[in-house]
């Protein structure tokens, strides 16, 4: 089972994918992914939980309306189903993306 990647692996893994994100983990319904956005954030609602966490980068995310500045470190939880984008990033926005749980999210 794997269980580690670098920061380097994980970039060379996003640069060979034609889209703006490579999956580098998936055990049971957790997926763990590299995300950098291009200059427009399209993603529509997810059927699961998910975790973003900032690796490089900042600008706004926008949930379900509210909008809040992101950096580097910040971690954000978006419930399945919500409306999420982000918008006024730098060119460089890297995030580590992680979804889990059953369809429809984890109730408590």
């Amino acid at each position: 089972m794997r269980f580690h990647v670098s920061f380097a692996e994980s970039l060379t893994q996003l640069q060979k994918s034609e889209d703006d994100f490579a999956v580098l983990f998936e055990h049971g319904s957790m997926r763990g992914i590299i995300f950098g956005p291009d200059e427009i954030d399209g993603q529509e609602p997810h059927v699961q939980d998910e975790i973003y966490l900032v690796m490089r980068g900042s600008g706004e995310f926008e949930m379900e309306g509210k909008v809040v500045h992101i950096g580097v470190g910040d971690f954000l939880f978006v419930p399945a189903g919500a409306a999420h984008r982000f918008r006024n990033f730098t060119t460089d926005l890297l995030l580590w993306v992680i979804f889990y749980g059953q369809e429809g999210g984890e109730t408590e």
